[in-house]
């Protein structure tokens, strides 16, 4: 019974594991082999025999009987004498089978025996995370808030297991308190050392799908399809969307009533202005889409080179171009081109950079993040409007309206 009141001391922590019985005793029969190579330089000659559901392991030797004073291999040889102790009828020649008893290893080699078991059941442990994680890659995972660092966030989902939000994958207003329920994407999953290092993110387009995915049925269901999704985290996001049954507008049903369907989507992102658009075959049609909502007055679409040159009216291109040029920048990932923004009657226009001799550039770049990138368009402005739209002092923009007006209405 000696051998099984020590597996059970050892198999004592493994309630706790993500293993069961029968692998715990395929490693037990692998660390107890180990242990009899060290002790007797050899394991050929050992049979473990493990029986699982008892819990029970048991280790025989096997030796051949050989004359007395005749052993040169010492764990393959016995001498006559001592197999007559076991069998009092062994002859030389014969094979002799040996239980040997856990207690007869030593104390010494019954601790090393119980942290290489340790050892290894957290190296399965660890496998097993790594797997089942890295087929969570992409999917929306809740983990609560254990303790935060200054590059990141650590959580621990229900069964402990440790899981990492670093600063750069959080969304910019994010706030967390220990204890918090934190949801977001599984990112990316790393076996470092024996150890999984499991990441989150909240910035990836990804997990604005998957949101979309929880929070409306169609797109659960695939009536829905998600085309595409670009964003700027805790800013602005687009989001193309299709559905092959004609009968389902996709962009209402997204967006329902009043908003009502996306409102929980945009509480979770931080207050993210999200974009909902019909995805088209139609570049021009997708891309006028892309730019909303701003009014496209034409396209013209360079395929080869992936640009495309469109011309609006003078108030629609602070529009086209959003705050701090989130619009247009996210249209032209959404459709994979290169916009360029022209005003309509532009010929008669001159380019606030032309005037880099007297304004400088750090002025001009001002101007062009609020969409103002020509004379006429600060010219047709009032100072304070133009005060409100751009982080410039009211006495630099009356400098550069009246250097515009002393070189452009000439």
């Amino acid at each position: 019974m000696e051998n099984i009141a020590l597996i059970e001391s050892f198999s004592e922590f493994k309630d706790d594991k993500l293993i069961d019985r029968v692998t715990l005793m395929a490693i037990l029969e692998d660390v107890f082999r180990s242990a009899l190579k060290k002790k007797f330089g050899d394991d050929d000659n050992f049979d473990i025999i493990v029986n699982p559901d008892k819990g029970d392991l048991e280790i025989w030797r096997n030796r051949v009987v050989v004359a007395d004073g005749e052993v040169e291999e010492p764990n393959q040889e016995i001498t006559l004498t001592e197999a007559r102790k076991i069998e009092p009828d062994f002859e030389v020649g014969e094979d002799v089978s040996e239980e040997v008893k856990l207690i007869d290893l030593g104390r010494r080699a019954i601790l090393a025996l119980r942290q290489n078991l340790i050892s290894k059941i957290h190296e399965h442990d660890n496998t097993i995370i790594y797997k089942q994680f890295k087929d969570l890659i992409g999917e929306i995972y809740t983990a609560e808030v254990h303790h935060i660092r200054h590059r990141a966030v650590i959580l621990l989902d229900d069964e402990g297991n440790e899981i990492v939000l670093p600063k750069d994958r959080q969304i910019p207003s994010d706030f967390f308190r220990k204890g918090d329920n934190v949801r977001g994407v599984i990112d990316s999953v790393e076996l470092k050392g024996a150890k999984p290092t499991i990441m989150m993110s909240r910035s990836s387009p990804a997990f604005l799908e998957k949101l979309f995915e929880q929070e409306i049925p169609e797109v659960f269901d695939g009536l829905i399809t998600i085309k595409n999704v670009v964003r700027i985290p805790g800013e602005k996001a687009k989001v193309a969307v299709d559905s092959y049954d004609d009968r389902i507008d996709p962009v209402g049903a997204c967006v329902g009533m009043k908003g009502s369907r996306i409102h929980g989507i945009v509480r979770e992102l931080g207050n993210e202005n999200i974009d909902v658009i019909n995805y088209t075959n139609n570049l021009q049609l997708y891309i006028t889409r892309a730019l909303s909502p701003a009014r496209v007055t034409s396209i013209k679409i360079n395929e080869e080179t992936k640009r495309a040159e469109v011309i609006l009216k003078p108030e629609e291109v602070s529009k086209a171009i959003g705050r701090g040029g989130h619009n247009i920048r996210l249209a032209g990932q959404l459709t994979g081109y290169e916009i360029d923004v022209f005003r309509e009657g532009a010929e008669e226009d001159v380019e606030l950079r032309e005037f880099s001799d007297e304004i400088e550039g750090w002025i001009i770049d001002e101007f062009s993040k609020a969409g103002l990138d020509t004379a006429k368009s600060i010219l047709e402005q009032e100072v304070n409007d133009l005060v409100k739209r751009t982080d410039l002092e009211e006495e630099t923009i009356k400098d550069v309206i009246r250097i515009l007006r002393e070189e452009f209405e000439e």
